[in-house]
């Protein structure tokens, strides 16, 4: 399948898991992709991995806690492939306790960068009748005792995405966003924490109606799916892909 080809993604924190996973998907299907994160190594592999399939491919190291460097990644992204027609804001700081610095991660990353890339790819964006695809979670639809900053920046993302879809319609801009349940790849946290905190995997495991932790390529999927015509009537809305999980 080609859907995306000649089509120009950008994808925020692309280096690793749910990124990496769109990154790729898109590529597969014909997109021009530029990824960055803070990894040079990560984001370097993920790179070669798209220029493999025979697409052009970005990458630049970037920390997306500063504004300049957001700025910095979306124009030269735009330059080397020639417009941007997709963004994909996947970021996060992964901030999760109620402590300053935590706080801080989310809101930098989650949530400002969400802002800073959409604002730099705003007149990209316009030209190409293109869409913002963001990711949130499902932490962002209910309290949390053990990660209240993260679910907290999490809502705000699914809020944001409304007023961001109300405000880009005139200009024949669609924004969505999928909110993942606990997703499960290599070097992620939940790998880790099968070894870690078995107790705290296994209930979230036992929490799912479908007896396991999702995939990075289930998100893709729907990511794939809100930025492709079949959507072309879909803006303002949040997608969760979570199995069920928020059911139980």
């Amino acid at each position: 399948m080609t859907t995306f080809a000649g089509k120009r993604v950008l994808v925020a924190g692309g280096s690793k898991g749910i990124g990496r996973s769109v990154a790729l998907a898109f590529a597969r299907q014909g997109a021009a992709v530029s990824i960055c994160a803070r990894g040079a190594e990560a984001l370097e592999a993920t790179r070669a991995e798209i220029a493999a399939l025979g697409v052009t491919a970005h990458a630049l190291p970037t920390d997306l806690a500063e504004a300049s460097e957001v700025a910095r990644w979306v124009m030269q992204a735009a330059t080397a492939l020639g417009g941007v027609d997709v963004l994909v804001n996947n970021a996060s700081g992964f901030g999760s306790r109620d402590t300053e610095e935590d706080w801080a991660k989310g809101l930098q990353v989650d949530v400002m960068a969400t802002v800073r890339a959409s604002r730099a790819a705003a007149p990209l964006l316009r030209a190409a009748s293109g869409c913002i695809v963001n990711v949130t979670s499902i932490s962002g639809y209910r309290p949390s005792l053990r990660t209240p900053a993260y679910a907290a920046v999490k809502a705000l993302l699914i809020n944001y995405t409304q007023s961001q879809a109300a405000a880009f319609a005139k200009d024949g801009v669609r924004v969505n966003a999928v909110a993942p349940g606990s997703i499960e790849f290599p070097g992620g946290s939940w790998e880790q924490r099968r070894s870690s905190d078995p107790a705290l995997y296994n209930r979230i495991r036992d929490s799912i109606p479908f007896g396991r932790l999702g995939t990075p390529e289930e998100v893709a999927d729907v990511v794939l799916f809100l930025a492709g015509p079949a959507a072309r009537w879909v803006t303002g809305q949040t997608i969760i892909v979570d199995g069920g999980q928020l059911l139980s």
